[in-house]
C-alpha cells in the first residue's frame, strides 16, 4: 500500500473540472454541461509505480454555479475547503476564456497565502482545458506555458476533457510530483520532468 494523497481540482465555473475528473475515473464525458452544485469528493484508488494509493479528489472550490470568475474574494474561509492540507492542486482554465485564466492566477495566489508556515510546498499544475477548441483560444500556448512555468513556478499542461486527450497524463504527472515533493528541487521543475512513459503506471 502506497498511502493516501489529497488532490483539489479548482477553477472558475464552466471550465470543465468535473468533466476532467469523470474522464479520469469513469472514461465518460457529459454532452450537456450541468453546473456543479457545491464541491464534491471522489475517493478512487490508483496504481502508480507498482504501489496503490488512495486518492481524495475534491471537485470545486466553493464558487457557486452563477458566480463570476472575478468573485474570488467571496470565497468562504479557506480552512473550510481543506486548502491548507491538500497535497497537490490542479488549477483548470478554459483556453478560450481569459477571465478563467485570471481566476486561476488569483487561485494560485490564494493557495500561497493560506498555506501554513512550515507546511510542505504542494505542487500546482495549471491545466488549460478545451484544447479541442484550439482555434478559439485567447492566447498562444507557448506564451502561457512560459508565464506559468517561469513566472508562477507551476507546471503547465493542456488537455481536452471532451476527447480524453492528456487527461490521464495530467493526473499521472501531478501524482508523481506530489510523491517526490520532499526532494530539494522546486515543484515547477519536478512537474516539468516527472513524467516519463517508462517510469509510470497508473490505473
Amino acid at each position: 500500500m502506497g498511502g493516501s494523497l489529497r488532490v483539489a481540482v479548482l477553477g472558475a465555473p464552466g471550465v470543465g473540472k468535473t468533466a476532467i475528473i469523470r474522464q479520469f475515473l469513469f472514461g465518460d464525458y457529459p454532452e450537456r454541461h450541468r453546473p456543479t452544485d457545491g464541491p464534491s469528493l471522489y475517493r478512487p484508488a490508483v496504481l502508480l509505480d507498482g504501489a496503490v494509493y488512495d486518492l481524495s479528489i475534491r471537485d470545486g472550490d466553493g464558487a457557486g454555479p452563477g458566480q463570476s470568475p472575478r468573485g474570488l474574494e467571496e470565497w468562504p474561509d479557506p480552512k473550510d475547503w481543506s486548502l491548507q492540507d491538500t497535497d497537490a492542486f490542479v488549477l483548470v482554465y478554459d483556453i478560450c476564456s481569459p477571465d478563467s485564466f485570471d481566476y486561476v492566477k488569483a487561485l494560485r495566489q490564494r493557495i500561497a497565502e493560506t498555506r501554513p508556515a512550515g507546511a510542505p510546498e504542494a505542487p500546482i499544475l495549471v491545466v488549460g482545458n478545451k484544447r479541442d477548441r484550439q482555434r478559439l483560444r485567447f492566447g498562444p500556448r507557448r506564451a502561457l506555458a512560459a508565464l506559468v512555468r517561469r513566472g508562477w513556478r507551476c507546471g503547465y499542461l493542456e488537455c481536452s476533457a471532451k476527447y480524453n486527450w492528456h487527461v490521464l497524463r495530467l493526473f499521472r504527472e501531478l501524482l508523481r510530483c506530489a510523491l517526490v515533493r520532499s526532494r530539494p528541487a522546486h515543484p515547477a521543475l519536478r512537474l516539468q520532468g516527472a513524467l516519463h512513459p517508462a517510469r509510470c503506471i497508473l490505473m
